[in-house]
């Protein structure tokens, strides 16, 4: 007859429970000693399995997502960066955004921590078994271009429009050409609504037009992005250089701040909680 332990082992190969199956030993030692109960060692094998499984769960949703290398809020110095209000950071990290579908918008100058929190929160989110994709807009932009290109447009955006959480980096870095801001365009429409978006920008949203080479379009996206809003401003040096400020030459040390403008007027329907609000932190 076979013993009961070896039944357990050959089960727990047989389910594909390595962890358990590592910490069986040490889990039985323990139970024979008294120190844990018949119940508490059920518990403890499972919770070993568990969190090895959540782990790689974790692991592979932030290598599809493109949250790598990991960024965390825990890891952000708020300290470096005052005009960023570590308690609203917080509560938005609790990710109920998500569910309102609302975007989030981070501006400030270059370096200043703006890709560091849209990635976090990202993180925050996958940890919390949401459905995340980052790029930068760029990247994007380029990929919508060849997919209009080989017949897959709407295939593509059915692609960006799945993820419960799309994070677009980069924002104004490089100019946008009409024809790629329209195709940015159908993508937020197809979000519109139905999907969370965190953007980040260097550049205000009065300069939008100038980016995506076409004001008309610029303000509709405008009119969509800023419909159900939360805006949060950074003001500051460039957070990467913190440890290099003798290197920066004295007249870029300090940034102008990024003033957003009122949202544009929508007609036909009234605001949804408000519009857009800013998170002055």
């Amino acid at each position: 007859m076979i013993p009961v332990t070896e039944r357990i082992r050959q089960s727990m190969v047989s389910l594909h429970m390595a962890r358990a199956l590592e910490t069986l030993d040490q889990t039985l030692s323990r139970l024979e000693k008294g120190e844990i109960s018949a119940i508490e060692a059920i518990d403890e094998l499972l919770a070993e399995e568990l969190n090895l499984r959540e782990g790689r769960r974790i692991g592979v949703a932030l290598r599809t997502a493109r949250l790598m290398p990991v960024k965390t809020l825990e890891s952000f110095d708020f300290s470096f960066q005052p005009s960023v209000d570590r308690h609203r950071i917080m509560a938005l990290a609790e990710l109920e955004f998500i569910k309102r579908a609302e975007v989030l918008h981070f501006l400030g100058p270059p370096g200043t921590g703006k890709s560091h929190l849209a990635t976090a929160i990202g993180v925050a989110a996958v940890r919390a078994g949401r459905s995340v994709y980052r790029c930068s807009l760029a990247d994007m932009i380029e990929a919508l271009t060849k997919a209009e290109r080989e017949g897959r447009l709407t295939e593509k955006i059915r692609f960006y429009a799945r993820a419960s959480l799309l994070i677009v980096d980069e924002i104004g870095y490089l100019p946008i050409t009409s024809g790629g801001a329209n195709l940015f365009f159908q993508l937020v429409n197809a979000r519109y609504e139905k999907g969370a978006m965190i953007l980040t920008s260097n550049r205000g949203f009065a300069e939008w037009g100038e980016i995506f080479g076409d004001p008309v379009v610029a303000t509709a996206l405008l009119d969509r992005l800023l419909h159900h809003a939360v805006v949060v401003q950074i003001e500051g040096a460039s957070y990467r250089l913190r440890h290099h400020t003798d290197l920066i030459p004295e007249h870029t040390r300090a940034h102008a701040s990024i003033t957003p403008p009122p949202p544009p007027k929508r007609r036909g329907r009234p605001l949804k909680n408000g519009g857009a609000h800013q998170l002055n932190g």
